[in-house]
């Protein structure tokens, strides 16, 4: 595994960028969200105790989304243009919806919290489509990209339940996703903006560390999770080496790494699908950390073990990689060693000379 020097040395630019984007962004968006009263309006069907954080600013996520913007922006005249500007769009298009459902739908139809699912759905995949086809994918492919956009992008909006949840599970998933873009040799963009995002989460998890003082709402977790699926499909789909894209390894990683993702959106639509179907709940209460909650854990503690799982899951991911090699081991010097170029050329003409 061969990492490339060049992504390495701008890792803490982009990281830094995006904790900067953010943390500059942060106190005027905060103040911005309180004067034009963006406030959380808590479901009925809440677990107790969560009526308490009624009236909390929501759309934290733009804090977030700032710092991110701000790096795409910055990076986009010296990267690759299109997977940069895959990003961005992607990113912006799925805030814009975030945005329509925390603040454009309350205020214009009284007495809704947001857009019905369908239409949110509808609106993910229009744009999960326009990305795949910016990206000019093969057609099995850009259905699979936009499985995963959707699938990250609902997931990740369902575990921003918590204080401290969402942030802290993003902190962690976009820190991994980064280190295998580089094992892998996945596009540089993949992994600096990764780190970018992991820069961007810090101003924001001050915020909204327990009690939370604001929410990041779906402008900020739609976008993040919409992202986070189109680069687990670039992980899959990156030329591992000794492997391929999309080896047995690379994919084995990539599913333990999204455990907690899964296990945060799979019990959502099997409850549904229960009660409908055997007029009976599957589970005490989804998304899945309300369920512990309903069992008696604190939320801090919910939040806490959430993480130490989603932290294991990413080590793992990373070690599963780090410990895969190629099956078959070059055999020649050449194959084992890595020649700088101007050797290369000075041992050709070498040879060249002696065959003379």
């Amino acid at each position: 595994m061969v990492i490339s020097p060049e992504v390495l040395r701008h890792l803490p630019m982009a990281f830094w960028i995006g904790f900067l984007g953010a943390g500059i962004s942060a106190w005027p968006i905060f103040r911005a969200l309180v004067q034009f009263k963006s406030r959380q309006t808590i479901s009925q069907y809440a677990p107790e105790g969560h009526q308490a954080k009624q009236g909390t600013p929501t759309m934290g996520g733009l804090i977030v989304a700032a710092g991110v913007i701000v790096w795409l922006v910055f990076w986009l005249p010296h990267a690759n243009t299109k997977d940069t500007a895959a990003y961005l769009g992607l990113f912006l298009g799925f805030a814009i919806i975030g945005f329509v459902d925390d603040y454009v739908v309350p205020r214009l139809l009284a007495g809704k919290r947001g857009l019905g699912w369908k239409q949110k759905i509808l609106m993910q995949i229009g744009m999960s489509i326009l990305v795949a086809l910016s990206l000019k994918m093969d057609f099995g492919v850009s259905c699979v990209v936009i499985f995963l956009i959707l699938f990250f992008s609902n997931a990740y909006n369902f575990s921003d339940g918590l204080d401290g949840l969402a942030g802290t599970l993003g902190l962690l998933l976009f820190g991994a996703v980064g280190v295998l873009g580089l094992l892998l040799g996945a596009p540089a963009a993949l992994s600096l903006t990764s780190f970018a995002i992991c820069g961007a989460y810090l101003p924001f998890l001050f915020l909204n560390a327990p009690p939370a003082k604001i929410f990041m709402g779906d402008v900020g977790s739609l976008p993040l999770g919409a992202v986070l699926g189109l680069f687990v499909a670039q992980l899959a789909m990156a030329d591992a080496p000794g492997a391929g894209p999309w080896s047995f390894g690379v994919i084995g990683a990539l599913v333990v790494l999204s455990i907690v993702m899964i296990c945060e959106l799979v019990p959502v639509p099997l409850q549904i699908l229960s009660v409908k179907v055997r007029k009976k709940k599957l589970f005490p209460y989804t998304p899945i950390h309300h369920a512990f909650e309903k069992a008696g854990w604190p939320e801090s503690r919910v939040v806490w073990r959430f993480a130490f799982v989603q932290a294991v899951c990413s080590a793992a991911a990373v070690a599963w990689i780090v410990m895969a090699r190629p099956t078959d081991e070059p055999k020649n010097l050449e194959g084992r060693l890595h020649i700088p170029t101007h050797l290369q050329k000075t041992l050709a003409a070498k040879v060249v000379t002696v065959e003379e």
